[in-house]
């Protein structure tokens, strides 16, 4: 026959079983949390991919650009009349006077009247 030992042990299963749920609960949540920070590096990471293109793809636009003012002096001409406003010697220049600024009213205009409502227990009736 089988003697059972004191009630010890069967009384720490129930305790084993709730712990060991615990920490597989306790798991679960960091393992979620886990995934969503992952989710959200991978995120970011695209956005800087996609910046450090556009930026790679400036830097080319603008050594085009700078080869092109060393090469070609068309274009460091135009650059310098339009941006610059710099005129040759043989060019006329004339110059029209800039256009004033409305003056700004000397009294400020007086705030709208109030306006009225109408009182329910004055209504016509119809």
């Amino acid at each position: 026959m089988s003697r059972r030992r004191s009630g010890r042990p069967d009384s720490l299963r129930p305790l084993l079983g709730a712990v060991v749920l615990l920490f597989m609960v306790l798991l679960g949540i960091a393992g979620l949390k886990s995934y969503r920070d992952l989710t959200a590096a991978g995120a970011r990471e695209k956005l800087i991919e996609n910046r450090i293109d556009e930026t790679r793809t400036g830097i080319e636009r603008l050594r085009g650009r700078i080869e092109r003012l060393r090469s070609d002096p068309a274009s460091l001409e135009r650059l310098a009349r339009e941006d610059l406003g710099l005129v040759q010697a043989r060019d006329v220049v004339i110059e029209l006077p800039q256009e004033l600024a409305a003056p700004a009213p000397s009294h400020p205009a007086p705030p709208p009247p109030p306006l009225r409502q109408a009182s329910p227990s004055r209504e016509r009736p119809r």
